[in-house]
């Protein structure tokens, strides 16, 4: 069988500051080819819909899979399965991914008929059993598969995640993904969940609470495959058991692997846990992104951070130390007013970290989807991006635009544009001299993307598909039925627990 998988367009965020391979497509592909069958990968992030028509018109896919990891992307995806279903009606059309395992069967319905069924959950054990059953009425009983006429059991969680390395040679013109300086950069896995239970977050609610490890031979096997110098571990929660990270580092270094990392965790893992990243700096890490979310402590307990603002603020100092270039995310909160914006932009300019802004956003998935009492604003999948404001603004909604762009645009006056070639002049010009010029771009980006009018006017779209809200938000915290995709198993729970 021949199977398409395609990853949909860039966000709003990604237009700048990062372009990053399609790992879990390239995950499931390795999964589909082991069952014998011939897989292609599109990425929309780098081609464009005529080149996805051209595909299928050329490669003739009997079946064609999305990844549909951000709400922002289910109108594109929507529109391409219709469009695809006209054109080619015989093709088995699916999706999967984090997003839209929490609103599976809304879409179908959007789709009407134009997708013939929703992967809930991970997809490396179930995608060859699902092309199997093309054709079988019993689909729709397959763990974590739903249609229009049923739903089958929860999806399967993978518990060995050294069985199916990422098929990077399917993915083309490697060299335009990036992050930030790291440019080209590739991505790599060492853990999958996180452990903790941030109220704004799904990523615990996905994986069931679930927190699984790459095993060191693997990991490190996979980084060694890798023919980019730069790499981004897309772990939710980087080395949150040290002897987890130390091992994966020895055996880079017996493999004589050397590259440049960046990672994501949190500030207590970096205090809990410093000797491991101390060791990694050895090893080439020297780009590092901490979720802070909120400067004052009332906020950090509305988002159970579970961290105070000092232990914030003492993380950062210890990433100075050991030489990280740190990045570090503020969440917006709707209701601010000018003077709150003033204070985290005086604070933003007073330290050397790169400071990104984010917009409070209940996503479908999150405890705050189903616990948030004030109603939202719009129902439009587009705008649930973090960038736009999808809750009630204390400020006019244009004025509270103008305050966002005016924070955000702090990173721009410090690290982009002229201020940024003053540091990396030298690294930009070897870049381009070798054909890389994301990184060099990216500079000067920033003018062009965000603007109050472009995220003001973006609410005033036509709206093709509406998302269905909650059907009864409260205070009181939701199911456990309503909140998680996978459910876990004891064992991988209490690995997780474990890492408190």
């Amino acid at each position: 069988m021949r199977v398409l998988l395609v990853h949909p367009s860039p966000l709003m965020y990604s237009e700048i500051y990062l372009r990053l391979e399609p790992l879990g497509l390239e995950r499931v592909a390795t999964a589909i080819r082991a069952a014998g069958h011939e897989v292609r990968l599109l990425d929309l992030q780098i081609f464009t819909h005529r080149d996805y028509s051209n595909a299928v018109e050329t490669f003739r896919p009997d079946a064609i899979g999305f990844s549909v990891n951000y709400l922002a992307n289910v109108p594109e995806v929507i529109d391409l399965a219709v469009e695809t279903r006209r054109r080619w009606p015989r093709c088995f059309l699916f999706a999967g991914g984090h997003s839209i395992s929490f609103i599976a069967r809304e879409v179908l319905e959007h789709a009407r008929g134009a997708l013939d069924c929703v992967v809930r959950g991970e997809g490396e054990l179930i995608a060859p059993r699902l092309l199997e059953a093309i054709g079988d009425p019993r689909l729709s009983t397959l763990p974590g598969v739903v249609t229009l006429d049923g739903e089958g059991p929860a999806p399967l969680l993978l518990e060995d995640l050294d069985g199916f390395p990422p098929a990077r040679d399917l993915a083309r013109r490697r060299h335009k993904y990036f992050i930030g300086v790291l440019d080209p950069c590739a991505s790599a896995e060492l853990t999958r969940g996180c452990p903790w239970d941030c109220s704004f977050c799904s990523a615990w609610t996905f994986y069931g609470r679930s927190y699984r490890r790459v095993s060191p031979a693997a990991a490190a096997a996979d980084i060694a495959r890798i023919s980019e110098p730069n790499v981004f571990l897309v772990d939710d929660v980087a080395f949150v058991h040290p002897e987890h990270g130390l091992a994966i580092g020895h055996e880079l270094e017996r493999l004589r692997v050397r590259k440049q990392y960046y990672l994501e965790t949190r500030c207590d893992v970096l205090l809990r846990n410093r000797e491991v990243f101390e060791y990694w700096r050895r090893l080439g890490l020297h780009y590092m992104f901490l979720g802070l979310e909120a400067l004052d402590e009332e906020s950090l307990k509305l988002h159970r951070k579970r961290i105070t603002p000092n232990e914030n603020l003492r993380a950062l100092e210890v990433a100075r130390e050991i030489g990280f270039t740190v990045a570090v995310n503020i969440i917006a909160d709707p209701s601010w007013d000018e003077r709150q914006f003033a204070v985290v932009r005086d604070w933003a300019m007073t330290v050397p970290e790169i400071v990104h802004f984010t917009v409070a956003t209940p996503y479908p998935g999150t405890e705050i989807w189903h616990t948030e009492s004030r109603r939202l604003t719009t129902l439009d999948y587009r705008l649930f991006d973090v960038q736009h404001a999808v809750l009630p603004t204390r400020l006019p909604l244009d004025r509270f635009y103008e305050e966002l762009v005016k924070t955000q645009s702090v990173l721009n006056r410090k690290h982009l544009g002229v201020a940024a070639l003053r540091t990396t002049a030298a690294l930009a010009l070897r870049l381009a001299l070798r054909g890389q010029t994301n990184f060099l771009r990216m500079l000067w980006k920033f003018g062009s993307v965000y603007s109050r009018e472009r995220q003001y006017n973006d609410h005033f779209k036509p709206l093709k598909y509406s998302m269905r809200p909650p059907e009864a938000p409260g205070v009181a915290p939701p199911r456990t039925r309503d909140l998680f995709v996978h459910l876990g198993s004891p064992a991988r729970r209490a690995d997780a627990e474990s890492a408190h």
